[in-house]
């Protein structure tokens, strides 16, 4: 079964159509102001709306209060959120809804640790650490630190484009790829050339 593609900092309905079109399996959503891909709440609506019912819909968070949190899964009606920052296993669970919990592969992280502590994840999504941003960094990760043999969901990201993305695949052997500036002609304008190269080469490459 070929790898599952995430398009994520999606900023329009007509943004969510394209990448849709071009066949991706997952949209991500950033309700983070910090990101230059912030979407607020009545714009992640108005995108949630033309997602389709077979495309996952995922909201991107960091560090949000706890309100906010119910509130995005009252409005937004998300399939899964995705805790981009420094929240605990406990903050994850206490929704009892799905999510993908981000791990920053900084130096000294212990991955099967951090998978025994989310175990309550759908998915564990590996990024590369940045000390001063939460993701979104374009940089790439050393990928031969992460498991082959596992008993969870691997996501990647980090530093990924239509260029690495096979070799990524073919290295790492996960889940899901994800992508938001490797496929952008700007901080939030998804280019449709790069996001169909991308999507063609992860799914052609295992």
């Amino acid at each position: 079964m070929s790898v599952s593609v995430k398009i994520c900092g999606i900023t329009t309905p007509e943004q969510a159509l394209m990448v849709q079109q071009a066949g991706a399996d997952a949209l991500g959503l950033v309700m983070y102001r910090n990101s230059s891909r912030y979407v607020g709440l009545q714009q992640a609506i108005a995108v949630r709306a033309v997602i389709a019912s077979d495309v996952l819909c995922v909201v991107l968070l960091v560090n949000a209060d706890k309100e906010f949190v119910k509130q995005v899964i009252a409005e937004v009606k998300p399939d899964l959120l995705q805790f981009h920052g420094d929240e605990t296993a406990e903050f994850c669970q206490q929704f009892d809804f799905p999510y993908i919990r981000a791990l920053r592969m900084h130096d000294d992280l212990d991955i099967g640790v951090e998978a025994k502590a989310y175990k309550s994840a759908q998915s564990l999504l590996f990024d590369a650490w940045h000390p001063q941003q939460y993701g979104g960094t374009g940089e790439r990760f050393d990928w031969q630190r992460l498991p082959r043999e596992r008993g969870f969901n691997l996501i990647l990201a980090g530093g990924l484009t239509p260029d690495n993305v096979a070799a990524a695949v073919a290295a790492v052997m996960p889940d899901m790829v994800d992508v938001s500036g490797g496929v952008e002609s700007a901080p939030g304008i998804k280019d449709p050339i790069k996001v169909r190269d991308f999507i063609q080469r992860a799914k052609a490459s295992n």
